[in-house]
């Protein structure tokens, strides 16, 4: 498995120095991804709870309103940056291997923000609960991801 050449993930110590906004930008950037195609920005990260937004301009379905597909998007890569930041990359990865959501409110524009909170973490699966909501704080989808835990040579 080829890891993204700029990713740089924090050690255990920076995740006890650095602030949970400190981590978030360290993680934000990474070209060629679909988080990048989407304008997903971390905005806090721990290894239990982590928050980003995305714009709805530009992850719209047909009929105006933020794609259902962006949002678990969204969720997952909330939770891969969470399972990974509980992992040693050097070792292992986090990679999603189901997402699945419901769409209880529509959005048209401007951002939403996620936000996922780690709800189990075994040693090779772990389970993350997220929330999507509207700039007004309204709930738009209630999502959960599972990752797998896989061992990788670097």
């Amino acid at each position: 498995m080829t890891l993204h050449p700029d990713l740089r993930l924090p050690t255990p110590d920076d995740l006890d120095r650095l602030s949970p906004e400190e981590i978030a930008a360290g993680l934000n950037g990474l070209t060629g991804t679909l988080g990048s195609r989407l304008g997903i920005e971390l905005l806090t990260a721990t290894r239990e709870r982590l928050t980003a937004r995305m714009p709805v301009e530009g992850n719209r379905q047909p009929a105006g309103r933020l794609h259902g597909g962006a949002s678990l998007a969204l969720a997952e890569e909330l939770a891969s940056v969470g399972t990974w930041l509980n992992l040693d990359v050097q070792r292992q990865v986090g990679v999603g291997v189901d997402v699945n959501g419901t769409h209880v409110r529509g959005v048209s524009g401007g951002f939403v923000t996620a936000e996922a909170t780690l709800a189990y973490r075994g040693r090779s699966v772990m389970v993350w609960t997220v929330e999507v909501r509207d700039e007004r704080g309204r709930t738009t989808t209630l999502a959960r991801c599972t990752c797998n835990v896989i061992g990788h040579g670097g």
